[in-house]
């Protein structure tokens, strides 16, 4: 039964690393995670980058030309981060590269593995890479996208993924490496199975995860809904979520409504009027950004479904939206729900200004500290 939220919230000292500021020197940029994509060339690394966060789409990727250079790209979202893009050909293990400089930061190394290829060169590359990136930085995340299944059996999947994750942990195990963690997931830029598995590398870069989970869950358990994603607008990546299962297909539709919501949206945004050097008077968008502040922190919208669900989505700021799905009888509280949302929205600004108070509080002490020795 739906709940009012008013004193349920309590953050205590839960900070979640949620950098989002617009100025280069905004401290809440510094020691972003960095996000290494590596793998054997036409593997699929370029194209599931463009997909996820240029938002190309899928069927322009096949005139992607082979990456032949390290693409360093910054993204800045709920989580600012970094993209770097290592060509196949590279041996990044050369003594002329500094190994420290690649793998020595806070992030995660995504090895991408061409499913409908022969993966054996594949699994001889991401022992070699994993291994000798464990020693230079244990505290990495590892995963392995097993990529372009979309063209094989469900069946296939499943044994393709068991074998090439049997073979990596035995392989691993030979070398004593049994502590190092490895996520193995099925990809395809086709479907949102490449979303789902960014979205899950994404959350393992943020240390307090579980403070967002805590406040979907009290969301959850007080409004009536059945699910809830806390969604990156522009990359439709969720970064959290309740503690319920995820299922695929909840976790489709609720992606596919951020993209039909703030398309719209973006038909219909604010349009100022501008001169040209002739003269005439053009149209042109206030803002470069997909979104809009205005846009995104005021989204809302519901959408009713023939299962009598209802997708329910509002605005949290100018990054995050929450999309919920909740059973039309619920839904009868409606301003109890709108009331909860408001407590929710609330939480998660704090839980922002405590990352960005702690953060310009460790840089004064850097600075006093340096003070003294000088």
């Amino acid at each position: 039964m739906p709940q009012s939220l008013d004193d349920q919230y309590s953050l205590g000292d839960s900070i979640v690393d949620m950098g989002g500021g617009d100025g280069i020197d905004d401290p809440v940029q510094d020691n972003r995670p960095r996000i290494l994509i590596m793998g054997l060339r036409r593997s699929g690394k370029s194209s599931i980058q463009k997909v996820v966060f240029h938002s190309m789409n899928a069927n322009d990727t096949l005139f992607l030309e082979s990456t032949n250079i390290i693409i360093k790209e910054d993204f800045q979202s709920f989580i600012d981060f970094h993209v770097w893009d290592f060509p196949g050909q590279l041996d990044f293990f050369d003594p002329t590269f500094d190994t420290n400089a690649i793998f020595g930061e806070y992030g995660a190394l995504i090895f991408v593995i061409d499913a409908q290829d022969d993966y054996m060169e594949a699994l001889t590359r991401l022992h070699d890479t994993v291994t000798r990136a464990y020693r230079v930085n244990p505290n990495l995340f590892f995963e392995v996208f097993i990529h372009k299944v979309d063209a094989l059996s469900d069946e296939y999947k499943i044994e393709t993924q068991r074998d090439i994750h049997q073979r990596t942990t035995d392989e691993l195990a030979d070398f004593g490496l049994e502590k190092v963690s490895l996520g193995f997931h099925l990809t395809s830029i086709y479907d949102r199975s490449i979303f789902e598995a960014f979205s899950k590398v994404i959350q393992k870069l943020i240390p307090q995860l579980p403070t967002l989970e805590n406040l979907l869950n009290i969301l959850c358990a007080n409004s009536g809904i059945e699910k809830a994603f806390l969604f990156d607008i522009n990359s439709k990546i969720y970064i959290a979520t309740d503690s319920s299962p995820v299922d695929i297909q909840s976790y489709e539709i609720c992606s596919e409504m951020i993209d039909v919501i703030f398309d719209i949206s973006e038909i219909y945004s604010k349009r100022t009027s501008t001169r040209n050097d002739s003269g005439m008077s053009q149209s042109i968008k206030s803002a470069i950004q997909p979104t809009t502040d205005e846009t995104a922190s005021d989204a809302s919208s519901l959408v009713r479904l023939h299962n009598d669900m209802v997708l329910y989505l509002k605005g949290v700021n100018r990054f995050l939206a929450l999309v919920c799905l909740i059973p039309s009888d619920n839904l009868e509280k409606h301003g109890l729900i709108d009331y909860n949302f408001q407590c929710f929205k609330q939480a998660i600004t704090d839980v922002f200004d405590l990352k960005r108070l702690s953060i310009e509080r460790r840089l004064e002490e850097d600075i006093d500290d340096d003070d003294i020795s000088i």
